[in-house]
């Protein structure tokens, strides 16, 4: 994340407020089409229950610092990835608890409050907002070191999410196999739509490739780990089986977004 504020200026952050048409349109994207898709895939594979509630609730996790960090990496508008962070952390509070309630009435037949944990939130808005401050501040203070630090920072990140897969598939060695077989297929089409999504409706809207880089990682790396520490926490859902949807897709989206990234930067243009 101080990677990301070393190549951003305020001028990034004006122009996303200047013209918000971007943000408006991962913020639908985010909010009303991906339920909906979650919700026909999971009819459509016919889940059972708990998984079908874990897989809505992953739909309903905000992006997180993951989702900059990819959009970094494949030349997307990290500015714009970053308001949409910080205004889906916001609104979940809202929509977090209405998304997984209706799951919960319509795959398990109960409906139970589901306050989202303030303290969450604050945590997104520091993992993102903090680092890259002090990032932008060294830009604004020292241009000449920021631009020499580009290149290693972004090596180190690469390097850094490698290490991050495969410390993730070390760790769930022993029920990868059940757990990919049970809800694998279903994620896995789950996380190629939300990017399909994310990234062909902006640019059927007329937004930049940039920007439709930003919404398409925003809306297809959701936050795998606030949606298994809600599944789990014995005073929110308590339910271990529904963390096995977030925790599928986890491992599943760090390769999708990969290939994606490629994908979208091949004979790039600079629109």
């Amino acid at each position: 994340m101080l990677g990301l504020g070393l190549s951003l200026t305020i001028a990034d952050f004006k122009r996303v407020v200047v013209y918000p048409r971007a943000v408006i349109v991962g913020l639908l994207c985010q909010m009303l089409i991906l339920p909906v898709v979650c919700y026909g895939l999971a009819v459509g594979f016919n889940l059972p229950p708990e998984l079908a509630v874990g897989l809505m609730l992953l739909a309903a996790s905000p992006g997180g610092a993951t989702a900059n960090l990819f959009s970094h990496l494949a030349k997307g508008d990290v500015a714009l990835n970053i308001t949409l962070t910080a205004v889906n952390s916001v609104l979940s509070l809202l929509t977090l608890p209405f998304i997984v309630n209706f799951a919960l009435t319509t795959f398990m037949g109960e409906g139970k409050v589901l306050p989202l944990q303030v303290d969450k939130v604050i945590q997104v808005f520091a993992i993102v907002l903090v680092p890259v401050s002090i990032g932008m501040t060294i830009r604004g203070v020292r241009p000449k070191l920021a631009d020499g630090l580009d290149r290693p920072v972004r090596i180190l990140s690469a390097v850094f999410l490698i290490l991050i897969v495969a410390a993730t598939i070390i760790k769930e060695r022993a029920i990868i196999g059940d757990a990919f077989a049970s809800v694998g297929p279903a994620a896995l089409c789950f996380n190629l739509a939300s990017m399909l999504v994310g990234y062909f409706i902006p640019r059927l809207l007329r937004l930049n490739k940039r920007q439709s880089i930003a919404i398409g990682m925003e809306i297809g790396i959701h936050n795998g780990t606030l949606a298994i520490a809600i599944a789990t926490a014995p005073t929110l859902l308590n339910n271990s089986v529904m963390a096995l949807p977030p925790a599928i897709y986890s491992l599943i989206m760090f390769f999708t977004a990969a290939a994606f990234g490629w994908l979208v930067n091949r004979g790039r243009n600079n629109d």
